[in-house]
């Protein structure tokens, strides 16, 4: 049986119908994680859920522990791992309300720990090294289920684009807009990086659900505030609900 862990974003904090069982504060050699790693079911499921800007959401993009989150989750026993991000649409038919399934990334962040192999001796051994492929940033796999299961529940989504990855925790200008949109980018987030890239250098499985929230900076006259994205979220956390519901029923069956 698979194990999946959920890791929650900006108005995630919780999955609706998550049942919580037990938590724990792991000790990694990287630090600590955002926050309490949570174990429990969801739709009778056993899975883990770990809220990546902390509870009470507090932790900006760039001050978060990736690794230490990302190494826990594997120490746990998750094999699967599906991060929820929210973002702003760059690509026009990306509304708010959107559920977008990348299948690209393009990282723009600087400064952050972004991999295991830094010849530290934490976790691993100093002389490891790793170049690990990344093509595909997302499992394919896990790509595939979630398209199909997105399409089954009727959700309004995109099978495939680009995410792009700014720094935070400010939001863009239009300029930058502009450029990531000439960059081929569909949407813009700030946590996908380098949440994907240590899922691989890990061995686990990783899948981003992506949630628009707003129109990104210059494609709209309304101003973009933290409200009226938590506002979106929450509009659109049953769709996120519906999706994972669907992904482990799929992935491991009627509950026991």
């Amino acid at each position: 049986m698979t194990t999946l862990a959920v890791i929650g974003g900006t108005g995630t904090n919780q999955i609706p119908g998550f049942e919580s069982t037990g938590h724990s504060l792991p000790d990694t050699p990287f630090g600590p994680t955002s926050g309490p790693l949570l174990e429990g079911t969801l739709s009778g499921h056993r899975c883990f859920f770990l809220a990546r800007h902390g509870t009470p959401h507090h932790l900006a993009p760039h001050r978060i522990n990736y690794r230490a989150n990302l190494w826990a989750l594997h120490a746990v026993g998750a094999e699967q791992v599906i991060g929820i991000n929210a973002v702003g649409g760059i690509e026009p038919l990306l509304v708010p309300g959107e559920v977008v399934i990348p299948d690209q990334v393009v990282d723009y962040t600087w400064g952050r720990a972004h991999t295991y192999f830094d010849g530290s001796g934490q976790g691993f051994a100093p002389e490891a090294l790793e170049h690990v492929d990344f093509t595909e940033p997302y499992d394919r796999e896990m790509r595939r289920q979630l398209v199909q299961l997105a399409e089954l529940e009727g959700l309004s989504f995109s099978a495939s684009g680009t995410l792009a990855v700014t720094q935070g925790p400010r939001l863009e200008s239009a300029a930058e807009i502009r450029r990531l949109r000439n960059d081929g980018c569909d949407v813009v987030g700030m946590t996908g990086m380098p949440e994907a890239a240590l899922a691989r250098e890990l061995g686990l499985r990783y899948a981003s659900i992506c949630l628009v929230v707003n129109p990104a900076a210059g494609l709209s006259d309304a101003l973009i505030t933290l409200e009226s994205m938590q506002s979106a979220l929450a509009k659109g956390a049953d769709l996120v609900q519906r999706l994972l519901n669907a992904y482990l029923r799929a992935e491991v069956g009627p509950p026991g």
